[in-house]
């Protein structure tokens, strides 16, 4: 989908640039307004967390989201990003399971791992954290990141790991898994639409494979993003521009709708497509970030026994999915389609919010300044 705003971006020098005090990161100053700037290094503040420089981060839809104004928990000054790779600077005196100089992966969610949430595998509610990274505190998009409860988000990797194929699972892989193909229910012999050609909607489509569905449709509006779609496994693709894709979509499944459709965009024009190719007895899935209201026809759907999912990643999959690219079953590097340095965040920023044009899927930004 494209997205009519336009970043006003700036970077802030200061004169303390070699104090190791401080640090690059990429700060929000409100709808459309990022800036690379200056800012303190983070320290331990309690004894859970663990300070971790960053080696590797991306951009997340999400992100683009917050810079439209769509996430408003995120305020003026919050440092962005919610993922990542990197070593242990430093830990606090209660974490058990790392030490410093350790390769982690860096999930996007913040757990305490003892809440009642917690403790139901609900690791997105968790009373204590939930998203926090990137939200409502500092992110990964910076030299240096502090992690909360650092044995609960953090994974420990192989020295040699490929930073850009595991960055991966720090939030996409793992909400395309659990919020698209699990919510979905999807299952051997399924036809199964993808509304929403993005990364997170082609991570859906990598993950749906894993459960052997006899037909996976892409939906979307971008040919290039559809062919990389067709190039990783979809059976069809359809370019939904001409407001046809419902008609084509029936006409594929013979007018009896999709087992599984997995909404990748949030909008209403794709929340409105699954709702009219959901087959009787099928599941919708919603993975979309939805910032505006859309209209649910219940007037159709009270009597097809639909279901209609909602959730936040919980990133409990993350275990599971780095066994499956250790063992070379899921190749996610192949989501990356561009690479830049930390101080080129800008630019990446305008590669991603500018898909379509750039042919861009996901980013990989390279932190190579703190590298000792």
């Amino acid at each position: 989908m494209q997205h009519n705003f336009k970043l006003k971006i700036m970077t802030k020098n200061t004169e303390n640039e070699n104090n190791i005090t401080t640090m690059k990161a990429l700060v929000f100053h409100g709808p459309n307004n990022i800036a690379l700037e200056d800012k303190p290094k983070p320290s331990i503040l309690k004894a859970t967390d663990a300070i971790v420089r960053v080696t590797t981060t991306t951009i997340c839809g999400t992100d683009l989201h917050i810079l439209k104004g769509d996430v408003p928990s995120v305020t003026d000054g919050r440092i962005l990003g919610h993922e990542g790779v990197g070593i242990i600077e430093e830990i606090g005196t209660n974490v058990i399971g790392f030490h410093k100089g350790d390769k982690v992966l860096i999930s996007l969610i913040t757990s305490c791992g003892s809440c009642r949430f917690c403790k139901k595998a609900m690791y997105s509610h968790c009373l204590n954290g939930g998203w926090l990274l990137g939200n409502s505190i500092d992110g990964t998009q910076a030299e240096y990141v502090r992690i909360p409860f650092a044995d609960n988000g953090l994974y420990l990797l192989p020295p040699d790991v490929d930073e850009e194929a595991v960055a991966m699972l720090s939030c996409i892989l793992p909400t395309g898994l659990e919020c698209g193909t699990l919510k979905g229910h999807v299952k051997p012999g399924d036809i199964v639409a993808i509304i929403g050609a993005g990364p997170v909607g082609l991570a859906a489509l990598l993950t749906a494979q894993l459960y052997s569905p006899s037909e996976i449709i892409m939906i979307g509006h971008d040919d290039n993003r559809l062919e990389v779609a067709r190039s990783f496994g979809a059976t069809t693709v359809i370019n939904s521009t001409d407001g046809k894709a419902t008609e084509r979509v029936m006409e594929l499944t013979q007018n009896n709708g999709v087992d599984v459709a997995i909404e990748a965009v949030g909008v209403s024009e794709t929340f409105g497509i699954c709702q009219e190719i959901i087959a009787p007895g099928g599941h919708i899935a919603n993975v979309g970030v939805h910032g505006k209201p859309v209209e649910l026809h219940l007037e159709k759907l009270w009597a097809s026994n639909i279901t209609l999912t909602t959730r936040l990643v919980d990133a409990g999959s993350t275990p599971m999915l780095l066994k499956m690219v250790q063992s070379g079953r899921l190749d996610p590097k192949k989501l990356v389609s561009h690479r830049f340095e930390l101080s080129e965040i800008l630019k990446a920023y305008y590669t991603f919010v500018n898909a379509a044009k750039e042919h861009a899927l996901k980013v990989a930004i390279k932190n190579t300044s703190t590298i000792v």
